[in-house]
């Protein structure tokens, strides 16, 4: 389908997509917000793709929230109880058959997308921008990232879920000077927090992005992935007895599974896998 706000690639089993409002660092609006959640769709249901990476064009990854949507609200006359509207009418979540209801809200989807999710930030991640990174399953970001949450500075709160996936990243203490604080952090300091898994030089953030995506693609198994990625989000909601249990169940299945048996025989074989992702 054609996209207005976003680009769109599949190329050697990696489905990537860019956020495309350079000249506004990349800003949110509702429309990108709807294709994006149909280009993560698309590349959850096509068979090519065993990993997404999502990145943003020009010098930002997301800078938030476009400013001309807020300006709409702050000078609306409407009451706390309008308020409820607009968010039952613009922040409800794609429902997802079997996903957890926690990963069925506004952007808090992606932990339920089958496949693994790379957030590529080369630039400039705040506020909701930053909210969405964080729900990427891995960060890594240019060295010319910055982030900051925001909110604190618009009046606003820990939007869409921001109080749950930043302390579990990066502790309570570094979660609430960022929220608190809302002041902009380098990539070297997010990498000190935990907040990203890699910094890489601005001239070879693209690339380095690209290989680790092809080594998953490739050495991967793709049924491994998407059981191994159900498992870990669970598990943040389960006990640990229960996690093992659900570790031995899956382990039986794996016994059963065509990429157990390409696996092993690759190994013993010495060449590269050929995983059919079953």
């Amino acid at each position: 389908m054609a996209y207005e706000e976003i680009l769109y690639e599949v190329a050697d089993r990696i489905a990537t997509i860019t956020l495309n409002r350079p000249t506004k660092l990349n800003a949110w609006t509702r429309t990108m917000e709807q294709e994006v959640e149909k280009a993560m769709t698309a590349a959850e249901h096509d068979e090519a793709v065993r990993v997404i990476i999502l990145t943003g064009a020009g010098r930002g990854f997301c800078a938030g929230a476009d400013m001309a949507n807020l300006d709409g609200l702050a000078s609306s006359n409407n009451k706390p109880e309008s308020f409820k509207q607009i968010l039952a009418d613009h922040f409800t979540g794609p429902k997802r058959a079997g996903a957890l209801p926690d990963f069925q809200k506004k952007y808090s989807y992606f932990p339920a997308i089958n496949k693994p999710i790379i957030g590529a930030i080369n630039g400039a991640a705040a506020g909701l921008g930053l909210v969405i990174a964080l729900y990427c399953d891995i960060r890594f970001a240019s060295d010319q990232a910055k982030f900051s949450t925001a909110f604190s500075r618009r009046g606003l709160i820990a939007e869409h879920g921001i109080s749950w996936t930043l302390p579990r990243l990066v502790g309570v203490s570094n979660a609430l000077d960022l929220l608190f604080s809302a002041r902009l952090i380098d990539a070297a300091e997010a990498l000190r927090m935990g907040l990203v898994s890699r910094v890489i030089a601005q001239d070879q953030f693209a690339g380095e992005v690209r290989k680790y995506a092809l080594e998953i693609a490739n050495a991967s198994s793709p049924r491994s992935t998407r059981i191994i990625k159900e498992q870990v989000y669970r598990a943040l909601f389960q006990n640990l007895g229960d996690a093992i249990d659900v570790a031995n169940e899956e382990m039986v299945k794996s016994f059963a599974s065509e990429d157990f048996k390409e696996g092993v025989a690759h190994f013993l074989e010495k060449r590269a896998p050929a995983f059919p992702g079953r």
